[in-house]
């Protein structure tokens, strides 16, 4: 198993806030079965900046550790992406990390509040470069929530997703956890990403969600959820299902936990 989200590569953002912690992590990581994981600690979220070099440094030294420490886990340098405007000059500068080595994937993350209105704009000029964002915990996004086409739009434009498992197995809420299933209903996720930051409420879920799944919507599925993330951090083509818009429901506020 691939976790292509998470923020336990010490003190660098607001996941593990040391390599005691992250050590910790990276254990927990090996008993749900997660072989690979790709760090993404925020980039340009407005509280942090991780550079490139920084992050890469920083993979290599936390690698070291756990090799030492006797745990099977395998990482890899990478970002959660803030959008901004600045993104297209951050990839010409250099100081953005991938998913995978061929630069084909990059891990975008929304305001929770909102969808920007130059999203599309963005996602197009990406797609334009051979980029593919991966959207992150959309599921979560309140413009999402509230206008479940726009998820649909931005997936038929060529995005990817990234579900959080915690959301699949209700750890932000039944709202959350049905607007999970319903995009996993239409083949608008990708994948699962854990998004683990601790060991409290944003910890390891990948093992139940993969679970329930496989027991919701089929091995099938199961298996094309585990094969997306080996395809994201290795840049091969995704296998996304035909997607169809979710049902539209009268408006409901949500309000999540983050």
């Amino acid at each position: 198993m691939i976790d292509i989200h998470c923020h336990i590569l010490p003190d660098v953002d607001d996941g593990a806030p040391d390599m005691e912690t992250s050590l910790r992590l990276a254990k927990e990581a090996e008993k749900q079965g997660i072989t690979a994981a790709l760090l993404t600690p925020h980039h340009m979220d407005g509280q942090y900046i991780n550079h490139l070099k920084d992050v890469e440094k920083e993979t290599i030294e936390f690698q070291k550790q756990i090799d030492e420490h006797g745990i099977n886990l395998k990482v890899f340098p990478g970002q959660e992406v803030h959008i901004t405007g600045d993104l297209l000059k951050e990839i010409d500068d250099g100081d953005i990390l991938f998913a995978d080595p061929y630069n084909r994937y990059i891990m975008l993350e929304l305001p929770h509040t909102e969808v920007p209105e130059y999203t599309e704009d963005m996602l197009f000029e990406l797609n334009a470069r051979g980029i593919t964002p991966v959207i992150v915990h959309p599921e979560r996004n309140h413009g999402f929530q509230n206008d479940h086409d726009l998820l649909y739009k931005f997936v038929a434009q060529g995005a990817a997703t990234q579900l959080t498992a915690s959301s699949y197995v209700g750890v932000f809420g039944p709202e959350v956890e049905k607007l999970t299933e319903e995009i996993i209903a239409a083949n608008l996720g990708t994948t699962f990403g854990s998004d683990t930051h601790n060991f409290k409420g944003r910890r390891y879920r990948m093992k139940d969600a993969y679970a329930k799944l496989e027991k919701q919507f089929g091995v099938k599925m199961a298996t094309r959820y585990k094969f997306n993330a080996k395809a994201i951090i290795n840049g091969d083509d995704i296998d996304q299902g035909e997607i169809k818009p979710i049902k539209k429901k009268k408006k409901k506020k949500f309000l999540g936990l983050f």
